[in-house]
């Protein structure tokens, strides 16, 4: 598991479908004021007039990243080649040629 935050493509489609919930809420409530009457349509002005309002301060607030912890990690030694014994090469064995 990482602590990453999520793309920012995931949290802008998340943003995106709250801001459509809330208008499709909103669209609702418009018609529905009309219809209805009594104090539940002063509820449902009420929603058509704020709900644009709060949608969008939803819609524009984008997620916090996740507060993780950072674990390090202690290196091992240095990797080494390993060392020749033995070389084919006939001017490696006289040194003096």
């Amino acid at each position: 598991m990482t602590t990453a935050a999520d793309a920012r493509s995931t949290d802008r489609r998340s943003r995106q479908n709250r801001y459509l919930w809330m208008m499709g809420i909103r669209l609702a409530c418009l018609p529905l004021a009309v219809v209805t009457e009594g104090w539940i349509r002063w509820v449902f002005i009420v929603g058509a007039v704020v709900l644009p309002y709060i949608a969008v301060v939803i819609a524009n607030a984008a997620a916090q990243p996740s507060s993780g912890t950072i674990q390090s990690i202690s290196p091992s030694g240095r990797p080494e080649l390993p060392g020749t014994t033995h070389s084919d090469d006939p001017r490696d064995q006289n040194p003096s040629a």
